[in-house]
């Protein structure tokens, strides 16, 4: 029996005949070329770009047809980042400067995308660079004529490991057979991840080394809740995991039956639970999940591995495709958010001594009227087909909200001169995610429809503490007093000026968090599509009575430490036996 240890990405335990699959990096080689060869290089490398563009095209009509053009989304990517000139541009500089030939350039140009990646601190876009990583493969087995191993149709019951799974490879998989997937590389946030969510496929990723060894055909177990693969199981270990299958499985068909059922509490008091997403994909999921419509849509996706802004015809197509994935229900579009950490590659930007108190998020879009414009179109023309908030995100003060809303009048007669339809009552919302929001909640109260309460933000700025800090870790603390204190502050303001609490940070989605939130007086909660039931069956067994009394006992106290002995004390039997 071996066990390895990987990135837990798609829950569910799967155990089946192990079939490792060759999906290794083309191995190619750098070596210089005499001066007559740069034209010969630099147009192989413009023909595998088209070749590979040719074949996600067909890939992509094929796609259509058999599965429909619910997760083409992937693919409308990969060729976004084909069309990137700079691919080619950068490519074939390195071509005529280093006198290197095309493979060779084109892996030095994967190089730099993968340090610039490498500097975001969000999750979500730092694993856009597997993205950018298929499609260099792509044109590189274009360039080299080495053609990928095809994925298995009709072997029976199996699991699948490789190096690397794209999106595109995990539509192509018969469903039917194939009952996990295993990768070398690759995390939670990366495409392939969210689709097998999407498809309810247990994947374990970042498993380090497992296709390189001698185990096809083996028995095998994906946990895709931990993170184990273990290859070969002996008896004992094979029915542990057996009985945490059948355990797991009886709790998600438990937590199924709350689906269809209000997010209410027993005395009655109903609360929004919505989904957090990126692409329309997930859609679908959260509304499996028994989610009520989307409390946060981040766009910055369609921003990134590209030379250039998207049009507002490209917006508009994309921001349709997810609300035509969560109707009836209501969609909450964030503008753009990005900046510091979140780098865009259409826009030129200076380095900054300090990215995380820089030029980002609202103050990106005010400084570029026209593009912000574009994107508040789109969201507008979207908002005729459906229920559609639009929310700015790191408001400091008055003056953003204001040059943010008048740029909104301004895009609202824009449409108007072209009779063109759109939602003339939108809602406007703010994120309040930095300290300065907090002081200024009850004058930001009356500008504005709701708030949006970001925590991963504002845990951060409130303690002065950086999340992806490893060695600060123990100190970003959201049950902090300071951020508890915080967070009652927002909701008192909203309402006072009588708008929605709302609140789509990573709290929402924490069990142990839920009476104090629900106490406290948010009115929603936005939260990732597999959090969802576990929290509506906790909040259907709570009272808002007894989550207000627990609420205000938290301000009792002085430190992170008391405050969470003191929550978990008041938790109810029934309420700790959900969260274990």
């Amino acid at each position: 029996m071996r066990t390895f240890s990987g990135i837990a990405a798609s829950p569910g335990i799967a155990m089946g005949k192990l079939r490792i699959i060759d999906r290794n990096r083309v191995a190619v080689s750098e070596y210089p070329i005499p001066s007559e060869s740069v034209s010969h290089e630099t147009a192989r490398l413009a023909k595998a770009i088209d070749d590979t563009r040719s074949e996600l095209d067909q890939l992509k009509t094929r796609l259509a047809e058999s599965n429909g053009e619910e997760h083409l989304f992937f693919i409308e990517t990969h060729l976004m980042i084909l069309a990137d000139e700079r691919l080619i541009t950068e490519t074939t500089d390195i071509i005529r400067t280093g006198m290197i030939n095309a493979e060779g350039a084109l892996r030095r140009t994967l190089h730099r995308y993968r340090e610039t990646f490498s500097n975001i601190e969000d999750p979500y876009l730092r694993e856009r660079i597997s993205d950018v990583e298929t499609v260099i493969e792509r044109v590189l087995r274009s360039m080299t004529g080495e053609v990928a191993e095809p994925f298995p149709q009709n072997e029976g019951q199996i699991v699948i490991a490789a190096h690397d799974i794209s999106p595109a490879d995990l539509l192509q998989i018969n469903r039917r057979n194939v009952l996990a997937i295993i990768t070398g590389i690759g995390g939670r946030t990366s495409h392939t991840a969210i689709l097998a969510r999407a498809l309810e496929l247990p994947a374990v990723m970042g498993v380090d080394g497992i296709t390189n060894l001698l185990f096809d055909g083996h028995p095998v177990v994906v946990d895709g809740l931990s993170g184990a693969v273990v290859v070969d199981p002996d008896k004992e270990s094979f029915q542990n995991f057996l009985r945490r299958k059948q355990h797991y499985e009886y709790v998600e068909y438990e937590l199924l039956k709350t689906v269809p059922l209000p997010s209410v509490t027993l005395d009655g008091h109903l609360i929004q639970l919505r989904g957090n997403v990126e692409i329309p994909e997930e859609g679908g999921s959260v509304l499996a999940h028994g989610g009520d419509g989307v409390g946060l849509y981040r766009t910055e996706m369609l921003f990134m591995n590209r030379p250039s802004m998207p049009d507002e015809e490209e917006q508009l197509s994309v921001y349709r495709s997810m609300q035509k994935a969560i109707a009836p229900h209501s969609l909450t579009i964030r503008t753009l958010d990005a900046g510091g950490d979140k780098l865009l590659e259409g826009m030129d930007q200076t380095s900054e001594a300090n990215p995380a108190l820089g030029v980002r998020a609202i103050r990106i879009s005010l400084s570029m009227p026209d593009e912000f414009k574009k994107q508040l179109r789109a969201i507008l023309r979207v908002s005729a087909d459906g229920p559609v908030r639009v929310m700015f995100p790191m408001i400091s003060g008055l003056e953003e909200i204001r040059k943010a809303k008048a740029l909104l009048e301004e895009a609202k007669s824009d449409l108007a001169a072209c009779g063109i339809p759109y939602d003339s009552n939108i809602k406007v919302g703010v994120m309040i995610e930095i300290p300065a929001a907090v002081t200024l909640a009850d004058l930001l109260a009356r500008e504005v429809d709701f708030f949006s309460v970001g925590t991963n933000d504002l845990i951060q700025y409130t303690l002065a503490i950086d999340r992806s800090n490893e060695q600060l870790s123990e100190m970003y603390q959201p049950l902090h007093p300071a951020v508890l204190r915080s967070l009652r502050r927002i909701v008192q303001a909203a309402h006072g000026a009588r708008i929605p609490a709302c609140l789509c940070g990573e709290m929402a989605g924490e069990p142990l968090y839920l009476p104090v939130l629900l106490g406290l007086g948010f009115d929603e909660l936005s939260m990732g599509a597999g959090s969802i039931l576990r929290v509506k069956q906790i909040l259907r067994r709570c009272t808002l009575e007894r989550a207000s009394r627990m609420a205000e006992g938290c301000f009792a106290f002085s430190t992170t430490a008391e405050v969470v002995m003191y929550l978990k004390s008041q938790i109810t039997l029934d309420v700790a036996e959900s969260i274990d």
